[in-house]
C-alpha cells in the first residue's frame, strides 16, 4: 500500500487501486485473527434517498438550491478555506453571487470554544451518569441555542467515538458511556435537542478513535515519523458496541457525522470507503454529510469516491496554503476523474443538513472571532487582513445556569454513605481540602483549551472545551452554605502541606477532600499524561491527601472530579471515610451542584456509567504509548470484542469496587411485580430492491478557461480557493505524475441504479430493527421517608456463548415520594434482541434463550423473566 504522502492524492488525487486504501472489516473476520487485518472496498458513494424518513422536504429544498450552483460554487461549499482562515474553527467558502456566507462550524460537544458571553455546560461523560432522557435533550438544545446565538451552522458534538474501550483514554469524557445503549440513547437525545434550536450536530468521532496516542501520522518525540493508528476489529463487535450508538445518532437525524483521524483495519477512515459508502451511507442510511475531523483528510479523489463530503479545515497542514480539494476538487470534475454526480451528492448533503434543522430560518452573522477576544481585529486571521469588527461579544447564555446547576447534581453518582450525608449545615467544625476544591491560580481559563490541573476539575482539557463565564467552586459554595447556618469552617488548598492538612484535620468534625484526574486531547500534554491518562490513580498525591485527613478524622466525605474511572479501593473501605460521591466534569456550576448534594437540596440519584475497578489491568487490553510497528501504524487489535468495561469484568468473574450503573440515595427502593408481555409484530425482512439513479443537478464544462481566477480577485495568503491558476491542466495541478494512466476501483464512478443493503433501508438501518417484541413493566417502591430518583435499569442475557452475561437494554429515571410505588416500563425492540451474522449481514434473533433482568445497577438485578420467542 502506497504511504498516505504519494504524489497522486497531492493534485488531483488521480490514484491506482494498489495505492488507493479501500474497505475495512472483511466478511467473517473474529477477534484473534486481526493482525494486518485489511478488508474489500465498497462503491460506487451511496446517494441521497428522497424517500428516507424525515429528510423528504430537505432534500427537495437542497436539490433546488444545488441546481443554481456553478462548479466553482459547489466546491466552494465542500472545502474549507483553511485553518485561521475566517472566524470559526472552520469555514467553508461562500456564495456571494446568492448571499450565501459558507458554513461557519465550532467546537465544541460542551458548550462554544474560543467565544465570551457563553456557557460551558457538563461533560458528555457526566451528563449520563444523570440517566435522564430529560436531561440529555435540554442540554442539547440549549447548547444548539448558544451556538445559533453566535451564528454557528455546525456544532462539533456530540460525542461517541471513542466510546471508551480503555478508561484511560484521553477524551472519553467527551463522549457518553463505554455502555452503547446509554450512549445510543445520549447521543439520540442530545442530537434532537441541538437540531431542534436550529444547529446541525456534527456526531464525531466516526469510528474506532479509542486513543490519542498515535492518532494521526505524525512526528513522535525521540521516535520520529510514526503512521496513524490502525483500530483493527472484527465485523460483529464492529456492529454490536463501536457502530451501536452512530446508528442510534442517524436515526435521531444527525446532519453531520465527522470521520476520525485514526485508521481502521489498516485503512484511513477519511478515505474508507467500507466504513463510509457501505456501512454509514449504505447500511445505516445516513443522508447528512462526512466532515473530515481537522486534517484527517490524506488524499483527493480517494476521499471524494470513498464518501467523503466536506473537507475541514480545507488545507492539507493547518496554514500551508494547499488543499486536497479546492482546486484540485475543480481539477478532477473537469477532467472526469470524479463524475460531477459525486460533487453534486455531497453539496446535496450539506444543504439537505442545512433545510433539515432550518437553518434558513434560525442563521444568524458569525458574530465572534476564534482567534481573538478583541472587539475589532482581522477577518482573515493567519493573513493579517480585512482589519474591522470581529466581536459583537452577544451573550448567549440566557438562564442556561440553572440548567446547568441542577443537571450536575443531578449526575452527581453517591458512592458511599455511612450515614454523615446529608449534611444540615449545623455542624461543629467543617474543614475543606485539596487543591480540586479552589479557585486555580490564573482563574479557570488561565490554561489555553483548558490545558492544566489547577483547581477544581470541571472539564478536561482540549477542543471539546469551552470557556467558563465563572466557574463557582466547591469551596466558595460550601462557605457559602455554611455561612447562612453560622457554621465554621476551614481549608487547606494545597495538596502538600502536610503539617496544615494534618492539623485541620484533627480539628474537623467534618472534612470534605476534593480529588480529581484530568485528561485531553493529544495535542497538549499535561503532567508528563498525552492526552490519554498514564494510569488511574489521583492526581496531585490525591490517595495520600485522603489517608492523611481520614486518619485524623472520622468523618471524612470524598468528592472526586474525574473524566472517568479512578482507583478508590485504597480509602472506600475505610470506616473513616464516611461518604464517597463521583461528581465528573460539572462544568461552570460545580461548587453550587455538589453543595446541593451534601446538603440535601437535591437527593442524589446519578448512576455510574462505567466500571470502578480495583486496578488498570482489570479493564482489559492496554493502550498503545510507544511505537510498536517501526515507522509503520501501530497494530491496535481489539481481540476482547464486545467485552470492555462492566461486559468485561462479568466475564472474567471480577468484582468490582463499583460497578455500572451503580449510586446510592438518601432513600431506599425496592422492586416488584415483574410482568412481560409480548407486542404482535411481524417477521424481520431483509431490505431488497434498487435505489434510484443519482441525480445530476448541474452540467459543468470541462472548459479551464470557465475556472481562472478572477482579475478582480484579492488573493488572501493561505486561504483555499476553487480556482485554476491555468488552463494547461497539468501546470495547475502541480502533479508530477498529472496524465499518468491510472485505474480506479471498479464501480467507484457508476451512477446507475445500486442494490439496496438487506441490513439498511432507513436512518439507522432496516426500520423493523424498532419493532417493539415486548412491553415490560415493574413497580419500583420508595421505602424511605424523603422523595428520591431512582433509575431503574433493564438488561438483557441474549444467552449465546459469545455473548455478554447481560447487556444494558433500557432504563428509565423516576421520581417517587417516600412511601409511594411508580411504574416502570420500557420496550424491548428486535434490535435488543438481535445479533450481527457475518455470514448473512444481518441482524438475527439466536435460537439461545433469553432472559430479562431489571434492577437498580449491572451487578444488582433482583427481578427477571425468560422471555417466551
Amino acid at each position: 500500500m502506497a504511504s498516505w504522502l504519494a504524489p497522486a492524492f497531492l493534485a488531483v488525487g488521480l490514484v491506482s487501486a494498489q495505492s488507493y486504501p479501500n474497505g475495512t472489516i472483511p466478511n467473517g473476520t473474529s477477534p484473534g485473527q486481526l493482525n494486518d487485518a485489511t478488508s474489500p472496498p465498497f462503491y460506487p458513494s451511496p446517494w441521497m434517498d428522497p424517500s428516507a424518513d424525515g429528510w423528504a422536504e430537505a432534500y427537495k429544498k437542497a436539490q433546488a438550491f444545488v441546481r443554481q450552483l456553478t462548479l466553482l460554487e459547489k466546491v466552494n461549499l465542500t472545502t474549507g478555506v483553511g485553518w485561521e482562515g475566517e472566524a470559526c474553527v472552520g469555514n467553508t467558502g461562500s456564495i456571494p453571487r446568492l448571499g450565501f456566507p459558507g458554513f461557519c462550524a465550532q467546537d465544541s460537544p460542551l458548550g462554544i470554544r474560543f467565544a465570551d458571553y457563553v456557557s460551558a455546560f457538563p461533560a458528555g461523560g457526566t451528563i449520563a451518569a444523570s440517566w435522564d432522557r430529560g436531561e440529555f435533550y435540554r442540554r442539547g438544545y440549549q447548547m444548539g441555542v448558544e451556538h445559533r446565538g453566535k451564528g454557528v451552522d455546525v456544532q462539533l458534538g456530540p460525542v461517541v467515538g471513542p466510546i471508551g474501550r480503555n478508561p484511560k483514554g484521553g477524551r472519553n469524557w467527551e463522549g457518553f458511556s463505554p455502555d452503547p445503549v446509554l450512549s445510543g440513547i445520549a447521543v439520540a437525545e442530545t442530537v434532537k435537542g441541538i437540531q431542534d434550536a436550529g444547529v446541525i450536530a456534527c456526531t464525531k468521532h466516526y469510528i474506532l478513535n479509542e486513543q490519542e496516542h498515535f492518532r494521526q501520522p505524525n512526528n513522535v518525540g525521540d521516535f520520529g515519523f510514526v503512521d496513524a493508528i490502525s483500530s483493527n476489529v472484527d465485523d460483529k463487535t464492529l456492529h454490536e458496541l463501536y457502530l451501536w450508538p452512530f446508528a442510534d445518532a442517524v436515526r435521531a437525524g444527525t446532519g453531520s457525522i465527522m470521520c476520525s483521524y485514526n485508521k481502521a483495519n489498516n485503512s484511513q477512515v477519511c478515505q474508507n470507503s467500507y466504513l463510509q459508502n457501505y456501512i454509514l451511507k449504505g447500511e445505516l442510511g445516513f443522508q447528512g454529510f462526512i466532515m473530515s475531523d481537522w486534517d484527517a483528510q490524506h488524499s483527493g479523489v480517494a476521499s471524494t469516491l470513498a464518501g467523503l463530503d466536506m473537507t475541514m479545515p480545507g488545507d492539507t497542514d493547518f496554514d500551508s496554503g494547499f488543499s486536497f480539494w479546492g482546486t484540485n476538487m475543480t481539477l478532477s470534475i473537469i477532467n472526469g476523474t470524479v463524475p460531477e454526480w459525486r460533487l453534486d451528492d455531497a453539496v446535496t448533503r450539506i444543504m439537505a443538513a442545512y433545510y433539515l434543522v432550518g437553518r434558513d430560518r434560525h442563521a444568524v452573522p458569525v458574530n465572534f472571532n476564534s482567534w481573538s477576544k478583541d472587539t475589532y481585529g482581522f477577518q482573515h486571521a493567519y493573513a493579517e487582513v480585512g482589519y474591522g469588527l470581529i466581536n459583537q461579544h452577544v451573550d448567549v447564555r440566557e438562564d442556561h445556569y440553572k440548567s446547568i446547576r441542577t443537571a450536575a447534581a443531578k449526575s452527581t453518582v453517591l458512592l458511599k454513605n455511612n450515614g454523615v450525608l446529608p449534611l444540615t449545615g449545623n455542624e461543629k467544625f467543617t474543614a475543606v481540602f485539596g487543591n480540586d476544591a479552589g479557585e486555580a491560580e490564573y482563574g479557570p481559563n488561565g490554561c489555553a483549551d483548558r490545558g492544566c490541573d489547577n483547581g477544581t476539575l470541571a472539564m478536561g482539557w482540549g477542543s471539546g472545551t469551552a470557556d467558563f463565564p465563572y466557574l463557582v467552586t466547591p469551596l466558595e459554595a460550601i462557605k457559602s452554605t455554611l455561612n447562612t447556618h453560622g457554621g465554621i469552617v476551614s481549608s487547606v488548598t494545597d495538596n502538600y502541606a502536610f503539617s496544615q492538612i494534618i492539623a485541620q484535620a484533627k480539628q474537623a468534625s467534618h472534612a470534605i477532600v476534593f480529588v480529581n484526574a484530568d485528561s485531553g486531547e493529544g495535542y497538549i500534554t499535561v503532567d508528563g499524561n498525552e492526552g490519554d491518562r498514564n494510569n488511574l490513580t489521583l492526581w496531585q498525591n490525591g490517595e495520600e491527601l485522603v489517608r492523611n485527613i481520614s486518619g485524623y478524622c472520622n468523618n471524612t466525605i470524598v468528592v472526586i472530579h474525574s473524566v472517568g474511572p479512578v482507583l478508590v479501593d485504597s480509602f472506600s473501605n475505610s470506616p473513616n471515610v464516611s461518604a464517597i460521591l463521583w461528581a465528573g466534569l460539572p462544568g461552570q456550576e460545580s461548587g453550587n451542584a455538589i453543595a446541593d448534594v451534601l446538603y440535601g437540596r437535591i437527593n442524589p440519584g446519578g448512576k455510574l456509567p462505567f466500571t470502578i475497578g480495583k486496578s488498570a489491568e482489570e479493564y482489559g487490553p492496554d493502550l498503545i504509548y510507544e511505537p510498536t510497528n517501526g515507522h509503520e501504524s501501530p497494530q491496535d487489535n481489539f481481540d476482547e470484542g464486545v467485552f470492555i468495561d462492566y461486559r468485561a469484568f462479568d466475564k472474567q468473574g471480577i468484582t468490582p469496587v463499583y460497578e455500572f450503573g451503580f449510586g446510592l440515595s438518601y432513600t431506599t427502593f425496592s422492586y416488584s411485580d415483574l410482568e412481560i408481555a409480548k407486542v404482535p409484530a411481524g417477521a424481520y425482512t431483509p431490505t431488497t430492491g434498487l435505489t434510484t439513479a443519482a441525480p445530476s443537478l448541474g452540467n459543468s464544462s470541462n472548459d479551464p478557461a470557465l475556472y481562472q481566477w478572477p482579475s478582480n480577485l484579492t488573493y488572501v495568503n493561505a486561504y483555499i480557493y476553487p480556482y485554476l491558476n491555468s488552463t494547461n491542466l497539468a501546470e495547475a495541478s502541480h502533479d508530477p505524475e498529472y496524465g499518468v494512466d491510472h485505474t480506479y476501483p471498479e464501480g467507484a464512478t457508476d451512477g446507475s441504479p445500486q442494490p439496496r443493503i438487506a441490513a439498511g433501508g432507513g436512518p439507522g438501518g432496516n426500520p423493523q430493527l424498532w419493532d417493539v417484541l415486548y412491553s415490560v413493566s415493574a413497580t419500583i417502591t420508595n421505602n424511605g421517608t424523603i422523595a428520591g430518583d431512582e433509575v431503574a435499569q433493564l438488561y438483557i442475557s441474549l444467552g449465546g456463548p459469545q455473548d455478554p452475561e447481560v447487556v444494558l437494554r433500557n432504563f428509565d429515571r423516576l421520581s417517587i415520594q417516600p412511601g409511594e410505588s411508580a411504574t416502570f416500563t420500557a420496550d424491548i425492540t428486535r434490535r435488543d434482541l438481535s445479533n450481527w451474522d457475518t455470514v448473512s449481514q444481518n441482524w438475527v434473533i439466536s435460537n439461545y434463550t433469553k432472559t430479562v433482568y431489571v434492577g437498580t445497577s449491572s451487578r444488582k438485578l433482583p427481578l427477571s423473566a425468560q422471555l417466551k420467542l
